[in-house]
């Protein structure tokens, strides 16, 4: 969507805002786009106001929040995959449009709002509780948000909302599901938040050794085709750790999603090949790193894990070969430029 970001199907560029238009005339129940939960059959259409031009008199700089107001009051009208589309939307805007400030005093007129939303929306208080939740995951508010409202909440829709986030946050492994709180799939989500929730999940892994809580969290994250970011954030955790405890770990893990067909051949090879690929600049940081993933790939390849052309293609580069009499040419462990 870089660039032009007007066509059909697209957001729109940033600094547009989308609006809602109520189409004239009902939708034929045989109609294939007939919607049950719209029982007044009115359609909708999306229009796209340019905010960048519009600044003078949005006053955005001042009135940002307005966007977030207005975005997550119409979600709540729609359904579970449009409420995900807004999330993924208010995730994007951090940075261009929108910044903590912005969220903050978003949420706390929707909070101050909530008495008059339910009347509307009678999941209001829930609904926010997991929009709250969720941009605290996708760190556009920090958690102390939440507490910043202990104590001083009377209105009872205020309280329901406040838990809902709390318990959401709480949750063991609670960041990573919150990429699933709308029960969509993540492949919708930028890839920048699932690789940050796969790197979640291994550091909840590294400290917990629950394989079958990991496995769960994988999978529901439901991105199959990016499951080549899992087995390179293992590899390369792996490799900066630099300990038999975390190699051991993240080689049984690989190996039990590989043995579950969880993750398929074509993506464990990906993952091992990308580190392979980034390796020069790993080891900057992990000056031993190749003969670190060289006993890493060897312990893998022991257990099953990556065949034997994925060992074929492990990288020399970096390493220096010392070749001598009854060494048989073997790699030193210690020899690296």
């Amino acid at each position: 969507m870089c660039g032009g970001a007007g066509g059909k199907g697209t957001w729109g560029a940033l600094g547009s805002e989308l609006a809602e238009e109520e189409l004239d005339g009902a939708i034929d129940s045989n109609d294939p786009n007939y919607d049950e939960s719209n029982p007044e059959h009115r359609d909708f259409k999306l229009k796209v106001i340019n905010l960048d031009r519009s600044d003078e008199e949005l006053q955005v700089s001042t009135r940002a929040h307005l966007v977030l107001v207005t975005a997550i009051e119409l979600a709540m009208d729609h359904k579970p995959s449009h409420r995900e589309m807004t999330s993924v939307l208010l995730a994007d805007l951090y940075g261009h449009m929108l910044y903590e400030p912005h969220y903050t005093k978003g949420y706390d007129v929707l909070i101050k709002n909530l008495s008059d939303l339910v009347l509307d929306t009678p999941d209001a208080p829930t609904i926010l509780g997991n929009f709250i939740a969720r941009s605290i995951a996708d760190d556009c508010i920090p958690p102390k948000f939440l507490q910043s409202y202990k104590g001083k909440v009377a209105c009872e829709h205020a309280v329901v909302t406040l838990a809902r986030s709390d318990s959401l946050l709480s949750m063991r492994h609670g960041l990573v599901r919150l990429d699933n709180v709308w029960g969509v799939g993540g492949g919708t989500r930028p890839v920048k938040y699932l690789v940050k929730k796969m790197v979640l999940l291994l550091e909840e892994y590294l400290s917990s050794s629950d394989i079958a809580e990991a496995t769960r969290c994988l999978q529901e994250l439901e991105v199959p085709h990016f499951h080549h970011e899992l087995v390179y954030e293992a590899v390369v955790m792996a490799l900066e750790k630099m300990d038999d405890r975390t190699s051991k770990m993240m080689c049984d893990l690989l190996g039990s999603l590989h043995c579950a067909i969880i993750i398929t051949p074509t993506q464990m090879k990906a993952g091992f090949v990308r580190v392979y690929d980034d390796m020069p600049q790993i080891c900057v940081d992990v000056p031993p790193a190749y003969s670190i993933l060289e006993r890493f790939v060897m312990r893998c390849h022991a257990a099953k894990v990556v065949s034997d052309d994925v060992v074929k293609k492990l990288p020399v580069r970096g390493r220096k070969r010392f070749v001598s009499e009854g060494d048989g040419g073997r790699v030193k462990d210690d020899a690296y430029f």
